[in-house]
This record gives C-alpha cells, sequence and structure tokens, in this order.
C-alpha cells in the first residue's frame, strides 16, 4: 500500500511549487528527479527526500529544508542562501559553486561533500561534520564553524578570514594556501594539518569573555593557550629559544594603528608578535598572565603614547625580566612619571621617540630590531654565572 504523506515527483521537470501548495502536509520524495534550474524558493517541506536527484542552478533560497536527505544529489551552482538547512543530510552531494551565504547547516551531515568555491560566507556549520568534506576554494568569511568537524576535510585556498572556529576539530585537514585571520580559534584541534602556503595572522585563542590574545599561527595558538594555563610547561618554555615579541600600549583606534604596524613590520622579521589588549583588564590575573607572556618574549615593545594600562604593565615585568624592553612615544609627549624609576634596569633601552608612522617604519630595523638584539647579546653574557671559587683546605694546614 502507498504512503499517503508521500508526494512521488516524476524525473520530468514539473511547477513544484503548485504541488506543494496542492498537497499540504505531505513531504516530497525526488528518488532521483531532474529539476535542473526549478525555482523552489520559499518552500518549507519538512523531512524531504531528495536523494540522488539533479538540481544544478535550483533555487532553494530562504527555503526551510529542515532534515531533509540530500545525499548525493547534484546540486552544483543551487541557490540555497540564507535557507533552513538545519540537520540536512548532503552526504556525497556534490555543491560546487553553489550559494549558502547565510544559510543555517546546523549539525548538517556533509560527509564526502563537494563544496569547492561554494560561498559559504556568513553561514552557520556549527556542529556540522564535514569528515573528509571538499571545501576548496571555498568562501567562509565570517562563517560560524564552532564544534564542526573537519577530519580529512580539504580546506585548502579557502578563505575563513573572521570565521568563528571555537571548538573546531582539524584533524589531518588540509588548510594549503588558504587564508586564516582575525578567526577566533579557542579550544580548537589541530593535529597534524597541511599548512603550506597558509596566511594566518591575528588568530584569537581567548574566551570571548576573557582579554584578547592573538597569535599568528594555528598550530601553535592551542600550545600557547596551555601555556598560560599550566605552570609547568611555562616552566619547560623558559629554557627554549624565543621569537615572541610582546608588543604593549594602548588599543584606542588612533594608537592601535601603530602598534598593528609594529606588529607587521615585526612578522617581516621572522619574529612572532603577541599582543594583549589589557584595554578593558580589570581581573586579579592580570599580574600573571603579562609575566607570562613576557616570559615567552624576547624583547618588549612599548608605545607609551598618552599611557593607560603601560606603567602598570611595564612595573608588573621589567623588575623580573632581564630582557630588552624597548619604549618608544610620539614627537611631542613626555614619559608618565613613574618611568625614570625603571630606566635603573640597564635592560630598559633609551625611549625612541617618532613623528609618524612612516617614520617610526623606516628606523624600525636599526632603531629597534638592532639595538633589542645587541642588547640580548649583552644581556645573555652578563647571565653568564662565573664558576665559583673553590679552595682546598688542606692548603690551610699547619
Amino acid at each position: 500500500m502507498a504512503n499517503r504523506n508521500r508526494l512521488e515527483i516524476p524525473k520530468e521537470g514539473f511547477n513544484y511549487r503548485n504541488a506543494l501548495k496542492k498537497n499540504i502536509g505531505i513531504y516530497p520524495v525526488c528518488d532521483g528527479a531532474d529539476l535542473t534550474g526549478a525555482n523552489l524558493s520559499g518552500v518549507h517541506p519538512f523531512g524531504a527526500n531528495y536523494s540522488g536527484g539533479i538540481f544544478t542552478g535550483a533555487n532553494f533560497s530562504r527555503s526551510t529544508l529542515v532534515a531533509a536527505d540530500f545525499s548525493r544529489a547534484t546540486l552544483v551552482g543551487a541557490d540555497f542562501s540564507e535557507a533552513n538547512l538545519s540537520g540536512v543530510d548532503f552526504t556525497e552531494a556534490n555543491l560546487s559553486g553553489a550559494n549558502l551565504s547565510g544559510a543555517s547547516l546546523f549539525e548538517a551531515k556533509l560527509f564526502k561533500a563537494n563544496l569547492s568555491g561554494a560561498n559559504l560566507s556568513g553561514a552557520s556549520l556549527n556542529r556540522a561534520d564535514l569528515l573528509e568534506a571538499d571545501i576548496s576554494g571555498a568562501n567562509l568569511i565570517d562563517a560560524n564553524l564552532s564544534e564542526a568537524n573537519f577530519l580529512e576535510a580539504n580546506l585548502s585556498g579557502s578563505d575563513l578570514t573572521n570565521a568563528l572556529l571555537t571548538g573546531a576539530l582539524c584533524i589531518q585537514t588540509n588548510f594549503e594556501n588558504a587564508t586564516l585571520e582575525n578567526a577566533k580559534i579557542y579550544g580548537i584541534s589541530v593535529w597534524n594539518i597541511k599548512s603550506e602556503g597558509l596566511k594566518q595572522n591575528n588568530l584569537v585563542i581567548t574566551k570571548g569573555n576573557e582579554p584578547k590574545i592573538t597569535v599568528d599561527n594555528i598550530e601553535v595558538a592551542q600550545f600557547i593557550y596551555l601555556i598560560l594555563n599550566n605552570e609547568k610547561i611555562r616552566d619547560v618554555i623558559g629554557t627554549i629559544a624565543k621569537k615572541g615579541v610582546l608588543i604593549l600600549g594602548r588599543f584606542t583606534d588612533e594608537r592601535k594603528k601603530i602598534l598593528d604596524a609594529i606588529r607587521n613590520k615585526l612578522r617581516e622579521f621572522d619574529f612572532v608578535p603577541i599582543m594583549f589588549d589589557f584595554e578593558k583588564v580589570s581581573s586579579r590575573d592580570f599580574t600573571e598572565t603579562i609575566k607570562i607572556l613576557a616570559g615567552l618574549s624576547r624583547f618588549v615593545i612599548a608605545d607609551i603614547t598618552n599611557p593607560k594600562s603601560a606603567p602598570l604593565e611595564l612595573q608588573a615585568t621589567v623588575p623580573d625580566y632581564k630582557i630588552p624592553f624597548l619604549t618608544i612615544i610620539q614627537e611631542g609627549e613626555m614619559p608618565f612619571s613613574m618611568f625614570s624609576d625603571l630606566q635603573k634596569y640597564n635592560w630598559v633601552l633609551p625611549t625612541m621617540s617618532y613623528g609618524s608612522e612612516t617614520a617610526l617604519l623606516q628606523g624600525f630595523k636599526k632603531g629597534i630590531i638592532d639595538k633589542a638584539l645587541d642588547a640580548d647579546r649583552r644581556l645573555y653574557e652578563e647571565k653568564q654565572v662565573p664558576p665559583p671559587n673553590i679552595m682546598n683546605i688542606e692548603d690551610f694546614e699547619d
């Protein structure tokens, strides 16, 4: 006996929207139907079966297709913009070049799906299963990828700028030649990824309610966060040669332009810039956190122009860390009153004034980098402890 809740769709094209209107409460069964180029915008069937169907260039924009089955369907160039695709099964479906911008794919099944060249900007794929999916060349700008499974997925050449990757699983994932900038990656799991050519800057490793800490390497990110929260690991790191440079200063719009310029310049010299936005920090962990970051750094650069938190930051670190501290200040400004107390430490170098961002960058190598490295070598020699003076008691026998 036939299922009365099933609307069989013939393999030849037909007016799908009218069919749905005439069959209220009935879910459609595609069973391999060819609906190439069909206009299905705004349809709301629940649990529809489109498995194996051909929907090349079809329009599903703003549709609600919760729990639909598109497994092994051909959806090349289809438009799913702003559609609700929660729980949809796209297993082995071909979505290459599809438009899924702003779509909700919460807990969608995308195992071995082809999303190459797809537009997923602003889409929500939290908890989606993208195991072995091909997402190469896709647009994932501003996408929500939290807790998504990218095990053995191919993200090569994709753009993940500003993406939310909190808690995402990235094991043996291919990120070659992808762009990963300003992404939030707290809790991400990264193991054995392919990262050749990966463009990665300003990755946020802290929770949304914590002071922002950024790094420039996804594989280092979880390690840095672990260091901040594990005392034993921090002790081990103290023996490792470091390329980290801690950047301190105010994070107002005007001052942050200078800090960003310093960060970009440091990258040119193969250093790893570490910036911690202290502007809103008031927790009791402030001193400990900044000391940890300073301990990971080869030297510190602090912009003390119109300072707010810089005096506290420097007072918390300078006395305890014998590493070069380079302070810079805008021409016409004067250091804060207590700065003279810090200059008694010979690892606090003379303050460098600058008239403009351009002037600062032009003199950056000789005035900042070279001076920091010279001081680092000098301090290293000072830290070398001479052998103890040991005398033999037998030399004093009567």
